[in-house]
């Protein structure tokens, strides 16, 4: 580790030394320039000897100022091209074409006048450039500030149209390829966009299939499976792309990364994954809230047939299931242990895991009222 420490400095010294000499070039250059074209507008009546002693010690008094302010110019420029970068990135691509726009009539004003100035010597170039780069600003300001006029409606409207047509992409967790609805709710239609399954995913589906515990093993096959599935049979546009994290990342970790990286949504059944992201401000989509979503509402006094299957956790509670994997509280219930029996719906209940209604013997229920 020291020895290429020691490397990579020597490399940016060598790097550094380079730029420098660089920029004293081009001082050397601008002086030799300057001083020559003044000389020779002047027409002074001065020995050939004195113009090339005043030549060399001007080019080298400007190629020592370069030098010397090599560092700090590249840190103003590096400075000055990340505020750009910054402020384009949080503009529109509205305000973007709008900006071209103004910059375009801008440039074309500030050409136009200096026509006749570029004839001028020494300080026409200077001049002809000023007025660009002041010219080029105030057509971006006066366009951005005249943005929502009717003149630029469609180039608003067209803009709209397009980031209404992106659509992120769906990033696939671990749990959501081997819980498998997501099959159904591709084949449904629901589900827009590529998918995408990083190779950290992909790797762990395939260590849980080589797995010498055989209920792992089957869930990673079913994986596989689910995997082979979309593209396949349902052809669902879906890639496995390679994305580089730190050694040591948790899988969910690297999913959170991931999902920043392409700007995309997580597609997950893991209800802790889900919260971290939403804390970092990046979707995700639930298999599970869907699924509780469309369950199909149970309202109070509505009366349905369930089997109880087992005892609750209250004394005389009996506990079924419909169809749709909703459970229901049946009070006074546990006598009718392994019974299909009619029950009418006294009040439900939303937690996190889910719907569950609680109900009473139709029975029980009538005589209460």
């Amino acid at each position: 580790m020291p020895s290429n420490r020691c490397a990579l400095g020597e490399l940016e010294a060598v790097l550094n030394n380079i730029i420098k000499s660089a920029f004293a070039l081009v001082g050397a250059v601008t002086g030799f320039t300057l001083t020559h074209t003044f000389l020779a507008v002047e027409k002074m009546n001065i020995s050939d000897n004195i113009k090339v002693t005043v030549t060399i010690v001007i080019s080298g008094a400007f190629a020592v100022i370069f030098f010397s302010t090599a560092n700090k110019i590249i840190e103003i420029i590096l400075e000055v091209l990340d505020r750009i970068e910054n402020a384009i990135q949080n503009m529109t691509l509205y305000e973007l074409a709008v900006s071209a726009c103004g910059l375009i009539a801008g440039l074309i004003i500030a050409n136009l006048i200096t026509i006749p100035v570029n004839k001028l010597d020494i300080i026409g170039v200077p001049i002809s450039i000023t007025v660009n780069i002041i010219f080029g600003c105030a057509g971006i300001a006066i366009a951005l500030g005249k943005k929502n006029d009717v003149l630029f409606e469609s180039i608003r409207e067209k803009s709209q149209t397009d980031s209404k047509k992106e659509v992120q992409p769906k990033i696939l967790d671990t749990s959501v390829i081997i819980d498998g609805r997501i099959v159904d709710i591709c084949r449904a239609g629901f589900m827009e966009g590529e998918l995408v399954v990083p190779a950290f995913v992909l790797e762990e589906l395939r260590r849980i299939a080589d797995s010498s515990d055989s209920l792992k093993r089957n869930r990673g096959r079913r994986g596989l499976d689910i995997l082979n599935m979309l593209q396949k049979e349902l052809e669902h546009p879906i890639r496995v792309e390679n994305i580089e994290t730190e050694q040591g990342t948790e899988v969910d970790e690297k999913l959170l990364q991931a999902a920043k990286r392409f700007n995309g949504i997580i597609v997950t059944t893991d209800y802790n994954l889900a919260k971290v992201a939403s804390v970092q401000g990046i979707k995700v989509l639930n298999i599970n809230e869907l699924a509780n979503a469309v369950k199909p509402i149970a309202l109070p006094g509505e009366e349905m047939v369930v089997q109880v299957i087992k005892d609750g956790k209250e004394n005389g509670q009996g506990i079924g299931y419909l169809d749709d994997g909703t459970m229901i509280v049946v009070d006074g219930g546990r006598r009718h242990m392994g019974e299909s029996i009619c029950v009418m719906v006294t009040s439900v209940l939303q937690t996190t895991a889910g719907r569950m209604i609680f109900a009473k013997p139709k029975y029980s229920a009538e005589r209460v009222m």
